[in-house]
């Protein structure tokens, strides 16, 4: 992948990554009213986000190599 495949995958999971955030936060907020909320769901939400964010690491770190001085 070339540099700008990469710049466009990587803010297509950023954004993946926000969505979940939301989503997970909006169950969150419904257990707290006393609804029902599978804890299940939630966790799967939590382990694709988790993934997402070592993924964004992996390309972030592609883009932009350390460089010991």
């Amino acid at each position: 992948m070339n540099e700008q495949e990469l710049r466009k995958r990587l803010e297509m999971l950023r954004s993946e990554h926000r969505d979940l955030d939301a989503a997970i936060a909006a169950l969150s907020d419904a257990s707290d009213g006393g609804g029902f909320v599978d804890q299940l769901q939630i966790a799967r939400l939590k382990k694709r986000k988790l993934q997402l964010k070592d993924r964004i690491a992996i390309i972030e770190d592609t883009l932009l190599p350390d460089i010991i001085a």
